[in-house]
């Protein structure tokens, strides 16, 4: 059974700019029960920020928290594949470019959920699950 990423997809995108510092942005995303952000300039998606990312690229490093904001370690490439692509495509996507979640679009590019690999692993497995 073909899997598109419309199916497995999370709907609920989070946004925050740039300047919000990494505390709050985790509070946000423990609030939220989510594992990422997406980090805006002004009305522009900027980044993406996960609550790996945190851990890694801030805490790891001894930054601190509280004064170091979203847009000092956001990922700045920011990958997307339309929603009626296939999860498969999605999966082959992220293994190509090393990364756990891709933004997803609509046909006219405007952003409408993210995908990430607990996502597809989440899916059923058999049609008799579907």
């Amino acid at each position: 059974m073909v899997r598109l990423v419309a199916d497995a997809m999370t709907r609920r995108v989070v946004y925050l700019p740039e300047d919000t510092p990494l505390d709050e942005a985790a509070q946000v995303m423990s609030d939220q029960g989510i594992g990422d952000v997406v980090v805006t300039q002004g009305p522009t998606m900027a980044g993406i920020v996960t609550d790996r990312d945190i851990v890694v690229r801030a805490i790891a490093e001894k930054l601190s928290p509280a004064t170091t904001t979203l847009g000092a370690i956001a990922t700045r490439e920011l990958l997307m594949i339309e929603q009626s692509a296939t999860v498969e495509e999605a999966v082959h996507a992220m293994r190509d470019r090393g990364v756990r979640r891709l933004l997803v679009c609509d046909a006219d590019r405007k952003l409408v959920g993210i995908l990430s690999l607990s996502d597809v692993a989440l899916l059923p497995t058999s049609s008799a699950a579907a």
